[in-house]
């Protein structure tokens, strides 16, 4: 399939699409299963682990360089900071 020179630079102007919203609860649903492998104690309790899904800061960036994606940064709380 060839792509003329004018269409592929509009597509590539154009940027990523927006995540799609069941992507983003698969997202989600994969890190609150990794936390509850890392904190065990989170496996039966769902509102703390909601909270710590919370605490954990993810931050949405735009990548940089060539075919650049969406990029998450995640903060985790710092354990000498007291709520």
């Amino acid at each position: 399939m060839k792509v003329s020179f004018l269409e592929f630079l509009r597509q590539s102007l154009q940027g990523e699409e927006p995540i799609h919203p069941l992507e983003q609860k698969m997202a989600k649903r994969w890190v609150k299963e990794r936390l509850k492998k890392i904190y065990p104690e989170l496996r039966n309790d769902p509102d703390a682990l909601e909270r710590a899904y919370q605490q954990l800061g993810m931050e949405q960036h735009e990548g940089v360089g060539k075919g650049a994606c969406t990029v998450y940064e995640i903060t985790l709380p710092d354990p000498n900071r007291r709520s």
